[in-house]
């Protein structure tokens, strides 16, 4: 279903409906870029923190648009054994409400635009018949003032078209008016004195309409309603009535049912995130750390500063989201996808082991046909986001016993892989964790470099020529990390280039040290002179081709290496015990191959946590048991269960 600006209200209660009746939703967004700077190779450091790429993409993508919006609900049908899905693309544009409310600025990237025209994206859809929005503050603001208008005026017992500048007395007209409003004097004279009830004035500027209020107060206190009445052209012109006292009333009544039903109306489709986030249900995404924080950013609030504040603003806004990207470039997916771009990613998972999910679309509602590959529209992607997603739990019945066709998106399966967003391009931290501490490898190997800026990677290739293979990852035009592939190269390195001229060599732990101690000395002078202020409420290989794992994960090898942590090796497959309720009572069996890695934590049920637990079934009853605590988290993660590290590298 597409929705303009001229079928949303209409069709909101579709919306709401196809959201309270889902299992799960699929969402998807395009915009008008990606960076207002830096190449999208230097926006993605493969040496980020998450801290890092939070910051760059805070402050270098959220003055784009996201002027489309695309929603696929997913509702299992038990008796047909089939999803049934509705699917909406929504055209977003902000256009202002008043000339009281936000005038938004965006920037458009050239090389954007320009790919979605190439895909037949309609931009006149946008800026003609777009969507409005508001965010909370937005919102909140434009109530305030519209209480304070209503207020002032039972106050002073005047009607609305008095304008509060108005005096008791005759008005003074510049001479350069007084003709002007001698005609219009003139013109309500002769309505006063005919059968009419109304006449519209000629269009004039701000000024002329505000000597008209002021002068017909004065002369005409009773017997008049006078409104300012804006054409579809944007021309303003006032409109005078002849009533009486009742009429007025009545008149200034509708006028603010009016008033209270357009600030609804900008609120717009903040409404249908809103929704979204009240229903608790799980959110699905394909790479969807951008629209999670353009969703939030537009339509909630201005994104924090700090990471710590937008996970906890994101906790609120999307209690349960998964990541179809890292969940496919995890296991048991990674060794069978080879290909995890979204196209290719839904063709793949139509072949064997995988299996095409059973779909249908709702009666009244858009049918996209995957052969067709409308690509690049929101709702498409959004719709085959969602099959992939199937597809994949799906898959992970198949380890269960006896197996299972069909995953539920509320099983405890697919806990976890919930809130934990893809980093694109960093090396060692697949992943941002939305809800708990993120991933703190060590990086030991790396090097920060500094160099002249007429440097090339050749140069620093020739640098490090005799230590072997290296990774670079460059930070700007004069720095870069430079990974060894020996952790004990690394001092060899460091007093070498002790009488260096022309570059600047340093460990990766003091690069950090003296980062932190320059951010922290940043934020002391924020906190004494200027008030911080928050919302309320690919694989990169080295040159030898071997998967790039710092020495912490190399570590962790027995309990999460790629040779041990491949479900292929896996012989025996979950037995549920019959007697069993809701994930407890439940026994275990792996290959006595490998490491325990479906073993409960000693004392603990494999209980869900997520909103919905209550809502499941006996088909819910999935448990997912837990993993040893990983120790890549580092001292300040405490390990709580399975998953607190995907393997994907």
């Amino acid at each position: 279903m597409e929705i303009t600006r001229r079928n949303f209200k209409e069709s909101l209660g579709a919306v709401y409906g196809a959201v309270e009746e889902a299992d799960f939703l699929a969402i998807d967004g395009e915009f008008s870029g990606i960076s207002d700077g830096p190449s999208v190779s230097a926006l993605t450091n493969g040496m980020d923190t998450p801290e890092e790429r939070y910051a760059k993409l805070r402050k270098h993508s959220m003055d784009f648009l996201l002027f489309q919006f695309g929603l696929c609900t997913f509702r299992y049908d038990q008796a047909q054994s089939k999803y049934l899905t509705k699917s909406f693309n929504f055209y977003i544009f902000p256009k202002p409400f008043s000339r009281t409310s936000p005038d938004i600025k965006f920037i458009c990237q050239s090389s954007s635009i320009d790919f979605l025209a190439s895909q037949g994206f309609d931009f006149n859809k946008v800026f003609r018949s777009g969507i409005p929005y508001l965010n909370q503050d937005e919102e909140a603001q434009l109530r305030e003032q519209y209480e304070e208008r209503r207020n002032q005026m039972n106050g002073s017992g005047t009607p609305s078209y008095i304008s509060p500048l108005s005096g008791k007395g005759p008005v003074n007209v510049p001479d350069e008016h007084k003709d002007f409003i001698n005609r219009v004097v003139e013109k309500v004279e002769a309505l006063l004195n005919n059968s009419e009830k109304t006449v519209d004035l000629e269009p004039c500027s701000g000024f002329q309409r505000k000597l008209i209020f002021q002068t017909l107060n004065w002369k005409y206190p009773k017997g008049l309603h006078v409104e300012t009445v804006e054409t579809e052209k944007k021309e303003r012109f006032i409109q005078v009535s002849k009533v009486d006292e009742e009429e007025r009333r009545r008149i200034e009544q509708q006028k603010q049912e009016r008033e209270q039903e357009e600030l609804n109306d900008a609120v717009g489709f903040s409404r249908v995130i809103h929704a979204i986030s009240k229903s608790g249900k799980l959110v699905v995404g394909h790479n969807m750390l951008l629209d999670v924080m353009h969703t939030i950013h537009q339509f909630y609030c201005p994104l924090p500063e700090e990471l710590d504040d937008f996970k906890e603003v994101t906790m609120c806004v999307f209690p349960r989201l998964l990541d179809t990207k890292l969940m496919a470039s995890t296991q048991p997916f990674k060794d069978l996808i080879t290909n995890t771009s979204l196209a290719e990613l839904e063709k793949q998972l139509k072949e064997k082991p995988f299996k095409a999910p059973k779909v249908g679309c709702s009666e009244g509602f858009q049918c996209y046909d995957t052969a067709a590959e409308q690509l690049h529209e929101a709702g498409y992607d959004a719709y085959i986001t969602g099959l992939c997603f199937v597809s994949m739990a799906n898959y992970l019945g198949s380890f269960l016993t006896p197996p299972r066709a069909h995953i539920s998106a509320r099983s405890k399966l697919i806990e976890p892989f919930y809130n934990k967003l893809f980093l694109m391009r960093v090396v060692d931290i697949p992943y941002l964790n939305i809800s708990g501490p993120d991933l703190q490898p060590k990086r030991d190997h790396v090097l920060y470099v500094t160099f002249p800026k007429e440097w090339k990677t050749s140069d620093l290739y020739q640098l490090f020529s005799a230590f072997g293979n290296i990774q670079v990852s460059w930070i700007d035009d004069t720095s870069a990390f430079v990974s060894l592939s020996q952790l004990e190269q690394v001092q060899i390195a460091m007093n070498t280039s002790q009488y260096a001229e022309s570059y600047r060599i340093q460990t990766y732990a003091d690069y950090m040290q003296s980062k932190q101690k320059s951010t922290s000395k940043n934020r002391k002078w924020a906190e004494d002179g200027w008030a911080n202020t928050t919302c309320s409420h690919m694989h990169n290989r080295s040159l030898t081709g071997k998967r790039s794992i710092s020495p912490t994960q190399e570590d962790q090898t027995s309990d999460f290496g790629v040779a041990d942590s491949n479900w292929s090796h896996y012989t025996k497959k979950i037995k549920t015990d019959a007697g069993g309720s809701g994930g407890c009572g439940q026994t275990y069996a792996v290959d006595s191959t490998t490491d325990s890695w479906l073993k409960p934590q000693p004392g603990e049920a494999a209980v869900s946590t997520s909103p919905a637990q209550g809502e499941a079934g006996s088909e819910e009853a999935d448990a997912w048991p837990e993993l040893p605590a990983n120790q890549n988290q580092g001292s300040q993660a405490t390990s709580t269960g399975l998953f607190d590290v995907p393997q994907v590298w």
